[in-house]
């Protein structure tokens, strides 16, 4: 199985910039480099923020962009959408039974598990009991047919070490990790969003990793205690590759513009030149 996984692109309506940059742009970007080199990708899945502020010109901007994606789409809301407006912009993507952006696909790689961490009146994630109740339902199925699971939602259960993201990751982690940890070897990787920076590790044993945002990104600052410095550090998405042995994730910078060469010749007069091929 291929992904591509591709996060909080931050859409607000067409025309508008977001502290000067432009989503749209971006994420045509994005969607052309897809479509030409991964067209052959099983899903696209972005994992949350699709908007800045939820407007409904936002979702319909967004909306236009993705008609143009060749491989199907799953897509998951963030802190700053509102659910009712994503909802009625992207009448295809599936709901649970309580309204949550939630559903699973069931592959041949396994079952890819899409959560729902919005709280309306807050950036930080929460997981309420009903949700909790649902997860764990999806888990016990993927167990009773042995199937690997994949998770994907927008805030990290964990802290990352750097203070101002950590008070908006998700709250009460605790009762989160009760309901996931007892199916932990069977999850071969989580794939989050929220924190605008390439990130990869293991949580409590499971995988875990997210991209660049579409948009703009937060610095790396560990010694910032309130304020999130952003960055216009390029946007990048993943290419995930699934086989029973291994997943390996391929971080694309795909608006790099540095010149391109084969590695048999230097494009400049240099030391490389001294080593001729065979």
């Amino acid at each position: 199985m291929k992904l591509i996984h591709l996060t909080d692109t931050h859409f607000v309506p067409k025309g508008k910039t977001l502290y000067g940059g432009d989503p749209r742009a971006n994420l045509e970007a994005a969607v052309a480099d897809i479509n030409r080199a991964h067209g052959d990708a099983d899903l696209v899945v972005v994992t949350g923020d699709l908007t800045h502020w939820g407007e409904a010109e936002a979702f319909a901007s967004l909306a236009e962009v993705f008609t143009e994606l060749s491989p199907p789409l799953q897509l998951l809301i963030g802190n700053h959408d509102a659910r009712d407006v994503f909802a009625a912009h992207f009448p295809d993507q599936a709901l649970d039974e309580n309204g949550f952006v939630q559903s699973v696909r069931k592959t041949e790689a396994g079952h890819l598990i899409f959560l729902d961490t919005n709280l309306v009146g807050t950036h930080a994630g929460w997981f309420c009991e009903a949700r909790r109740q649902w997860l764990a339902e999806r888990l016990s199925e993927a167990a009773l047919v042995d199937a690997p699971v994949f998770l994907f939602m927008h805030h990290p259960p964990f802290k990352i070490g750097l203070p101002p993201l950590d008070r908006i990751s998700l709250q009460e982690p605790e009762l989160f990790a009760d309901v996931v940890l007892p199916h932990a070897s069977r999850i071969r990787h989580l794939f989050f969003g929220h924190i605008h920076r390439p990130l990869s590790g293991s949580w409590n044993g499971i995988p875990v990793s997210t991209q660049r945002a579409m948009n703009h990104q937060c610095w790396l600052d560990f010694t910032a205690e309130e304020d999130i410095a952003g960055s216009f550090e390029p946007p990048a998405y993943g290419v995930v590759l699934i086989d029973p042995q291994q997943v390996i994730i391929h971080t694309h910078d795909f608006l790099d513009k540095s010149e391109k060469f084969s590695l048999r010749d230097s494009p400049v007069q240099d030391w490389a030149i001294r080593y001729s091929h065979p």
